[in-house]
């Protein structure tokens, strides 16, 4: 198999990296695999707690896809088993556990999303129940005898807890002694991750090393800040951008960003080219209106999840709908009988417009229901007796209220 040269490999690997470790080993790892025409192999595990993806997860699948292009195999882990443990990573306590068909059933999920950024065709999908779950009480001891307490304490997360006299059980200790097996299992070369994954990660590479393997490269990517460009992505803190978003939801979503988050987006969600991104930091330096480049990324991002021609009907809904504070050309219409008392809050619950009456009454609460220039704050509030109402929830949804 014939690879590109090594400088081009590594132009597109070092693109939005955080930390290579250690870079000269992935180098002579590179040389290798172009001299004897045998591809890498380039580790992701996934987590099988939550299988909805958004922009976040994207950065290090996009790092996966590039490996793909490059002629490497890529290789997802479903953490099936370790899912199971409950994972700690970025957490002051542990992750709750889940059942093995939980797992496989968000693995699947994640599958379904991770393929409109990866060529899923050319992914070798792994268990790591296949490997983990016949080892013996006698292997994990093994196992554990390979890797100190002493290390496992200088993991932030158990450091903190260790500290503040929170409770850590013996478990936790085991699941990234359980990952690093997954390193071992199908022989990594480089694994994939974002920064809150390095310890885990470097204990794959001890791990691989006390089997007798050549260590794995790491490679860690940033954590994606939301839209609100402070926290890291995240669907508990409604920030986030998800794969499935409509295309209107995540045009409007990007161009909600603060301007800071601009070029971060560009260069880690975007196939931008640097030299576009370069020049769209030297334009905002001069004084450009950085809204002009949140359209384009936000284009960029729809065109990617979507197609260009779904981008452009979003911008255009974005104008009509946000920007000139008109309904949509095309709502949902939700009938209700011509002469009920039917409450607007029954309705835009029903009509699947909030989650719960709960959402409905908050919502109504915070001026977040409208219908024209009025704002609806009262929970009890019938229907107009209108032949049509457009009612907005939010700043984004619409529904047509009609009477039969």
């Amino acid at each position: 198999m014939t690879f590109p040269p090594l400088n081009e490999q590594m132009d597109l690997i070092r693109r939005g990296a955080s930390e290579i470790i250690p870079e000269e080993e992935l180098v002579k790892k590179l040389e290798y695999s172009i001299a004897n025409g045998k591809p890498l192999n380039i580790k992701l595990g996934c987590d099988p707690s939550r299988p909805d993806l958004h922009l976040g997860h994207s950065v290090v699948l996009r790092k996966l896809r590039q490996f793909q292009e490059l002629g490497h195999q890529a290789i997802l882990i479903v953490g099936d088993f370790t899912g199971m443990i409950g994972d700690p990573t970025g957490k002051n306590k542990t992750r709750p556990s889940l059942t093995l068909e939980d797992t496989r059933e968000n693995g699947r999920s994640y599958f379904e999303q991770a393929s409109k950024i990866l060529d899923i065709d050319r992914v070798n999908i792994r268990y790591n129940s296949d490997w983990l779950a016949p080892m013996t009480f006698e292997d994990v001891i093994k196992l554990a005898a390979r890797y100190t307490v002493a290390r496992m304490l200088e993991r932030d997360e158990f450091e903190k807890r260790y500290k503040n006299q929170e409770a850590i059980s013996i478990h936790e200790f085991l699941y990234p002694l359980a990952q690093a097996m997954d390193s071992v299992a199908i022989r990594s070369d480089v694994e994939l991750g974002g920064t809150d994954q390095k310890f885990n990660l470097l204990v794959g590479r001890e791990i691989q090393r006390e089997y007798g393997q050549i260590p794995q490269i790491i490679l860690t990517m940033p954590l994606l800040e939301g839209t609100d460009g402070v926290e890291k992505m995240s669907k508990s803190l409604d920030n986030y951008v998800a794969f499935n978003d409509t295309p209107e939801d995540m045009y409007g979503k990007t161009l909600s960003i603060p301007d800071q988050m601009i070029l971060p987006w560009f260069r880690l969600v975007t196939d931008v080219p640097a030299e576009r991104i370069a020049t769209i930091d030297a334009e905002m330096q001069r004084g450009q209106n950085p809204r002009d480049f949140k359209r384009e990324l936000a284009r960029a991002i729809v065109s990617a999840y979507y197609s260009p021609e779904a981008a452009e009907q979003a911008e255009g809904h974005f104008d009509r709908v946000i920007k000139n504070k008109m309904a949509p050309e095309e709502i949902d219409v939700f009938e209700v009988p011509r002469n009920s008392d039917t409450l607007l809050l029954d309705v835009i619950f029903e009509a699947g417009m909030v989650q719960s009456k709960g959402e409905g009454r908050r919502l109504m609460q915070q001026s977040a229901v409208s219908i024209g220039e009025e704002r609806i704050t009262d929970p009890t509030t019938p229907v107009p007796s209108d032949d049509e109402t457009v009612v907005k929830v939010g700043k984004r949804r619409f529904i047509k209220i009609v009477r039969i």
